[in-house]
């Protein structure tokens, strides 16, 4: 036993890490209509909210980093599909009996979904940094925003890890996205002006991807709000997003330890 502990101890977990983070990536730009399909949606959002909301009065400033919270969120939730496919063709199972530690499978699958959200993301917002006037933010706001947009892919990447994980099928976890992405998106601040007086303030308030839009906000924006809209502070919102992403992480971990029989099936 002492012998096999010593194996498992000797084995090297940044290669595991790196591996499974590229297989993630390969497997993303090989399927072409994923690409085409993340890069087409916000595109589309971009356009429809940007030429609704004229009326109100919420210019393209106020609602760009709610698009970029939307990539980020949605690119890095879908990406964990992977887990419930990995569990199905037997990949999964054959990583959790390897002597590779299993947090090094959560780190690896996390990197890899956080790498495709943030590269989405990054894109859009140099885009739109290049073509809109509205949004000029200094070089430091744009490289703090990149810095931001990371910890936000690794949080939300983490959140979809939780769920897959959890979820038996992909039809099971698509209906627990339709009822977890949306609210949390719209309840985040990123397209309507959050009021703390009032019930739906309460909910923004405690949802955590509202301190990433914020902050957001603040690096890109230049923490552009209308009326008497509530918005974070942009230490509070790093503060609450760097949590947020550890807090997920820490789940993740114990959640894969935890899940023995059940994932070996």
């Amino acid at each position: 036993m002492s012998s096999t502990t010593l194996e498992t101890r000797s084995v090297p977990v940044l290669p595991a890490i790196a591996t499974l983070a590229w297989r993630e990536l390969v497997r993303f730009f090989r399927q072409r209509t994923r690409v085409f399909g993340a890069l087409g949606q916000p595109i589309i959002f971009w356009l429809m909210f940007s030429e609704g909301f004229k009326a109100v009065d919420l210019g393209y400033a106020y609602q760009f980093p709610g698009i970029l919270a939307m990539i980020l969120l949605f690119t890095a939730i879908f990406t964990t599909i992977s887990i419930i496919e990995d569990r199905n063709e037997g990949f999964l199972q054959g990583v959790l009996v390897s002597p590779v530690p299993r947090w090094a499978m959560v780190f690896g699958k996390v990197l890899g979904g956080s790498i495709i959200a943030w590269l989405q993301a990054l894109l859009f917002m140099l885009l739109g940094w290049a073509t809109i006037s509205e949004i000029n933010p200094p070089i430091s706001g744009v490289l703090a925003a990149m810095a931001l947009m990371m910890v936000m892919a690794i949080a939300l990447t983490g959140l979809g890890f939780f769920l897959a994980w959890k979820t038996d099928s992909s039809q099971g976890y698509h209906a627990m996205m339709s009822l977890l992405l949306f609210p949390m998106w719209l309840l985040s601040g990123s397209f309507f002006p959050v009021h703390s007086d009032s019930i739906i303030g309460w909910l923004v308030m405690v949802n955590p991807l509202t301190y990433g839009v914020a902050g957001l906000r603040h690096l890109l924006a230049d923490g552009k709000t209308i009326d008497d809209g509530w918005l974070p502070s942009l230490e509070l919102s790093w503060g609450v997003t760097i949590a947020f992403a550890v807090v997920m992480l820490v789940l993740c971990t114990r959640i894969v330890e935890t899940r023995t029989q059940g994932d070996l099936k």
